[in-house]
């Protein structure tokens, strides 16, 4: 049943969003670094879901296609914190 509702979360999402970004983020150092970059993201406008892990220091990012990728690095700067895309995906 999980898998279901994943997948169908999934394919709601990838109808409005266009794009995944993957952010290296660095000085992360325990769980509240890890809300305060996805909350940062989050707020951004374009973003749609924002994902971060502190064992990997790894942001995933859903975003609308005409989001610019530098906004999502503004925001984790804002947190306090420095960025570096790894990649960017197109969903579709």
């Amino acid at each position: 049943m999980k898998r279901v509702i994943f997948l169908l979360f999934m394919i709601s999402i990838s109808l409005y969003a266009d794009k995944v970004a993957v952010i290296e983020v660095s000085g992360m150092t325990c769980p509240l670094c890890t809300v305060a970059v996805k909350r940062s993201l989050k707020h951004t406008d374009g973003v749609i879901k924002a994902k971060v892990k502190l064992n990997t220091r790894k942001a995933t990012v859903i975003f609308k296609d005409d989001t610019n990728e530098t906004i999502l690095l503004e925001a984790v700067k804002k947190a306090g914190y420095r960025g570096k895309i790894l990649s960017i995906k197109d969903m579709k």
